[in-house]
């Protein structure tokens, strides 16, 4: 399966964003998703993840509240909505599929991977 992400940009601390994840090449709802961030100099890291069918979330503790991911089989397409954004939110979003490992929080159990978008919040 291909991954693109969109919806990136420049935003004010207290901003949304929402963030898309197109997909191609395979049956969409096979995969367990999850969206990743990188900022600079650090690890990638767990931003969120989603059941093959959108009945589950799972969430890191620092955007719980403020960030919402979701699905829509039909376009084949995942979603992370973004509200009232920190500056340490910067970083490049990353969405990943995985094949039957369920919803995990580990970059390593993910198969497939977008190419990244940048979101940048400012003070």
């Amino acid at each position: 399966v291909q991954l693109a992400e969109s919806g990136g940009g420049l935003v004010q601390t207290g901003g949304s964003l929402r963030l898309s994840c197109a997909a191609s090449g395979g049956p969409f709802t096979n995969y367990f998703m999850g969206w990743f961030r990188q900022a600079p100099g650090k690890e990638r890291e767990f931003v969120a993840s989603i059941s093959r069918y959108g009945s589950t979330t799972y969430y890191t503790d620092s955007v719980k509240g403020r960030f919402t991911i979701s699905r829509d089989n039909a376009k084949n397409t995942m979603y992370l909505q973004m509200n009232s954004l920190k500056p340490e939110d910067t970083a490049v979003y990353y969405c990943a599929a995985n094949l039957g490992r369920s919803m995990s929080s580990a970059k390593g159990d993910y198969d497939y991977w977008g190419q990244g978008t940048q979101v940048t919040v400012s003070s």
